[in-house]
């Protein structure tokens, strides 16, 4: 019998199948699967990390860019990491800054939000002094739908349970709408630590202009 052969086919043929199932082309090449794994990992490990201060999560359990300020985005994006943020019915005070994204960026919560009211208040300053019951219908029906497709979620939900617990849209003339809006907005600026602004000067700033002259 040659050297190294065995003496039963038998065997030989067994280990001929147990090495071509068994031993890879490339052993040092890691497998689909492997590679799969550790991918996920990664993922896991990537989503654990705490997120910056001020970073609010969507729906979806991702960073919602419209509810973030551009301060803690750019953080997050940075890579900083710090004491993660429970997602509260408000973006936090503390999220606020300064620091804008240049204007042919996405809007971060701050710009949404002064685009938003400068729109909301113009709004009212347009209404008429006597709507019909068609134009109070319609003004309810947009705020109803603007609450509820507002980009960012948690501002969203907060109007939304601000009108549901007695501020209902008061529509039935101009002066009420623009104290409705003016009152809906300081509610937003008290959660927000801001200063509250005379709402019986509405129609001045956002209407007519103030009485120095300083619009003319």
């Amino acid at each position: 019998m040659p050297h190294g052969g065995l003496e039963f086919p038998i065997l030989q043929r067994f280990l001929c199948v147990v090495e071509a199932r068994t031993v890879p082309a490339n052993p040092l090449e890691a497998t689909t699967e492997q590679k799969m794994k550790v991918e996920q990992q990664a993922r896991d490990e990537q989503a654990q990390k705490p997120l910056p201060k001020g970073v609010v999560l969507g729906p979806d359990g991702k960073p919602c860019r419209t509810c973030t300020s551009s301060a803690s985005w750019k953080a997050m994006m940075k890579g900083a990491t710090t004491q993660p943020t429970k997602v509260a019915t408000t973006p936090p005070a503390g999220a606020t800054s300064s620091l804008q994204p240049p204007p042919d960026c996405p809007p971060d919560v701050e710009q949404l939000g002064r685009s938003s009211w400068t729109l909301l208040h113009a709004m009212t300053a347009a209404y008429p002094e006597r709507p019909s019951l068609t134009q109070q219908m319609e003004t309810k029906q947009f705020l109803g739908l603007f609450s509820k497709m507002y980009p960012c979620w948690v501002c969203a939900d907060d109007f939304r349970t601000w009108m549901k617990d007695g501020n209902e849209p008061r529509v039935s003339n101009r002066e009420d709408f623009g104290q409705w809006m003016c009152e809906a907005h300081n509610a937003v600026n008290v959660k927000l630590g801001k200063q509250s602004f005379d709402c019986k000067r509405w129609e001045e700033r956002w209407r007519t202009g103030w009485k120095d002259g300083r619009c003319d």
